[in-house]
């Protein structure tokens, strides 16, 4: 994909569900990519298109900085369960300011909002803390890069375990509040 500001990428296009035409950002089914990674790898982006991958901030900013785009969330638990997220309006700043979540708007779906709680936050990773917890990285405590507050009401970077645990990827609202998931996919257009 050509986006004026990064260099040329592979994306991962979602035409199955909901309409087709989405942008895959996020894509965790199996643990078989550690999402416990330092702020260069969370912004040029790590694993393949074809498994488990995160696109990278540096170029979600640059297909999110002219326009915010529809963000869509795909979660399903251990039991089979699917349930999604919609929001109309979602938008990420730039490095200079830490890929602050600029933008979250118009909630729909099947699954509660756990991910408004992070808007305003900025990026957080295992070696750059900038969540507002204040006695602790939020990253470091959760193995895995998110926009962290104090610490979370999602977590869907964090470690890919079938157990009830606050470091799992997790969304509160799912069904229970830190019960691991088995899939997560995170998509705009």
């Amino acid at each position: 994909m050509d986006v004026p500001g990064v260099d040329p990428f592979d994306v991962y296009c979602e035409q199955q569900f909901y309409g087709g035409g989405w942008i895959v950002i996020q894509n965790r089914f199996n643990g078989s990519e550690d999402f416990y990674r330092n702020w260069t790898d969370y912004k040029n982006g790590f694993g393949s298109v074809d498994g488990e991958f995160w696109l990278g901030l540096e170029r979600i900013h640059a297909l999110t900085k002219s326009q915010p785009r529809e963000l869509l969330v795909h979660l399903e638990d251990f039991s089979g369960n699917v349930k999604y997220a919609r929001y109309s309006s979602f938008a990420v700043g730039s490095e200079a300011e830490k890929y602050i979540f600029k933008t979250l708007d118009g909630h729909s779906g099947t699954l509660g909002d756990s991910l408004s709680h992070h808007k305003g936050s900025k990026f957080t990773t295992k070696d750059s803390d900038n969540d507002s917890h204040s006695s602790g990285n939020c990253a470091n405590a959760h193995f895995g890069g998110w926009w962290y507050v104090a610490c979370h009401a999602s977590n869907l970077n964090g470690q890919y375990k079938n157990e009830m645990n606050s470091v799992t990827m997790c969304w509160h609202s799912f069904q229970s509040k830190y019960q691991g998931l088995k899939v997560s996919k995170m998509m705009i257009k």
